[in-house]
């Protein structure tokens, strides 16, 4: 007998579904295989023959041993991981009379067997539940755990069940399953920007949490250099508590990656917060920007729509750099193999963090610097200069007095009241670049659009001009300084560029100087 079950497969962060075709035949002779799976199985999917006839037996059905075949289709599209086993079962069960197949075809079915036939979470579960909806299914059934991730997608019944025996019983109309319900909105609106630190925590660095919320208000990326213990970590640790909520489009986009990746933990739904990334320097450029033999999103696209952080920058081996500078132009990353393309989305900020020379004390106010002759520089060129051409503000973060640290009167301005102007500032870029694609903050503004965008006055012209020269700042500086020139006055509600914009703009080109490393 035949029976036809449905379940999915994710391919970047969307979802194909899978119809899985169960044909019984007749008894195997003696010796003879009777066991059999096409439609490129990985080695997961295939293993799953052993969990799944455990479960069955330990479940107390009948597993029957006759000529099986399995086809999952479409048959060129790579099935992979564990998830497949629940929907193998039922198609079983359902070929051997043991479970009705009137509803079927209303719904998907994915979940990992254990042994005795609970189920265990799978990956990639709201991606499913978002083509279940689109392609008019009634419903998903998945284990209890991924509930309600899937349960955020609307007009769709989601079951989350805990044992295959609760399946079967709902098919054979023996017991109702009570559907995973929530309301989207009221569950984005109670977890959104709820963060755990907060700008208040960092005594004194006023002049750095300016520069922090100028990129923030801008979308730029920033380099913060400086001694250890300066402050630098704890600064980019709370960059995502400036910067604009999440609307519940980006919540949903942001949970996709996480859920294709299996970060989401069990019995959560939606991610509510900027995503904060910070990789170690010895990581490899495949999971920098996702790849790998089965492609999946590296740290790039989990950093979507939230904040990459890079602590020592020189320390990254320079190809794993290198390979990030396409992804952080075109904000996704595309990777490529010899039957597949994937596209990740790579929208993110980066805020990178480095000491000035190997003793971590050139420049410092206090202490010595040890380095030899020329070691300052040779330090700083472990970074490229393209990859330095993509950050926009380079801050130098100084140590933080005895008399600011202990000064418990001083109170500093809390994430929320700095985000209220970071907002703002962001409304003014979205009515500026409204009528334009993908562009949102100034940070993303091409060289045209910053010559049509960015006009300076004679007065500010002078002054570039006379900073370009005495500075020794290199080209690359000029539209970086202007964008974030541009971000400064959208900060002070201002029409045009006044000087004083433009001259703390000019600030932050630390590394741009000729003369910075000696």
């Amino acid at each position: 007998m035949l029976s036809k079950v449905y379940a999915s497969a994710v391919h970047g962060v969307e979802a194909t579904t899978i119809t899985i075709e169960v044909n019984l035949g007749g008894r195997p002779a003696e010796g003879q295989r009777f066991f059999h799976m096409v439609g490129l199985p990985d080695n997961a999917v295939k293993e799953g023959f052993q969990r799944i006839e455990a479960a069955i037996k330990n479940s107390g059905y009948e597993f029957p041993r006759r000529q099986t075949v399995i086809n999952l289709a479409p048959a060129d599209i790579r099935k992979e991981g564990s998830s497949y086993d629940l929907t193998i079962a039922i198609g079983i069960l359902a070929s051997s009379d043991q479970v009705k197949s009137e509803k079927l075809n209303s719904y998907i079915i994915m979940g990992e067997l254990a042994l005795d036939g609970s189920l265990r979470p799978v990956k990639g579960v709201l991606p499913i539940a978002i083509q279940a909806r689109k392609e008019k299914y009634k419903g998903i059934i998945l284990p209890k755990a991924n509930a309600k991730e899937a349960a955020i997608v609307k007009d769709l019944d989601v079951y989350g069940i805990e044992h295959i025996r609760d399946l079967v019983s709902f098919l054979n109309e023996e017991k109702d399953l009570k559907p995973e319900v929530h309301n989207t909105r009221e569950l984005f609106e109670e977890n959104v920007s709820v963060y755990d630190v907060d700008f208040d925590d960092v005594k004194g660095q006023e002049n750095i949490k300016r520069a922090m919320e100028i990129a923030a208000a801008g979308g730029h990326n920033v380099i913060l250099i400086g001694p250890p213990g300066a402050g630098k970590t704890m600064l980019a640790k709370r960059l995502p508590t400036i910067l604009p909520p999440l609307s519940l489009m980006e919540a949903l986009e942001t949970t996709k990656i996480h859920s294709v990746s299996g970060l989401m933990g069990a019995n959560t739904s939606l991610i509510g917060t900027r995503p904060f990334r910070s990789p170690h320097h010895t990581i490899s450029d495949v999971a920098l920007v996702g790849g790998g033999s089965n492609p999946s999103p590296g740290e790039i696209s989990l950093a979507h729509n939230g904040v990459l952080f890079l602590d020592e920058l020189p320390e990254f081996k320079r190809a794993v750099l290198e390979v990030m500078r396409q992804p952080m132009e075109s904000r996704c990353v595309t990777i490529s193999r010899a039957k597949t393309s994937v596209d990740y989305p790579a929208s993110f900020m980066l805020v990178a963090a480095m000491n000035p020379c190997p003793c971590g004390y050139y420049n410092h106010p206090e202490k010595e610097c040890v380095c030899g002759p020329g070691v300052v520089k040779k330090y700083l060129a472990k970074v490229s200069g393209p990859l330095l051409d993509r950050i926009d503000l380079h801050v130098e973060v100084t140590p933080v007095s005895y008399d600011e640290l202990s000064d418990g009167n001083k109170k500093s301005e809390t994430s929320q009241q700095i985000v209220k102007r970071v907002i703002k500032a962001r409304e003014i870029q979205e009515k500026r670049f409204e009528k334009l694609t993908g562009v949102y903050s100034n940070a993303q503004m091409s060289g045209k659009m910053v010559e049509d965008v960015c006009q300076l006055n004679q007065a500010g012209t002078i002054l570039l001009k006379t900073a370009m020269q005495r500075l020794q700042l290199s080209a690359r500086a000029y539209d970086r300084i202007l964008k974030v020139a541009r971000t400064i006055a959208d900060l002070a509600v201002s029409e045009e560029i006044k000087i004083e914009h433009l001259a703390e703009a000019i600030q932050y080109r630390s590394l741009d100087r000729e003369s910075w490393a000696g």
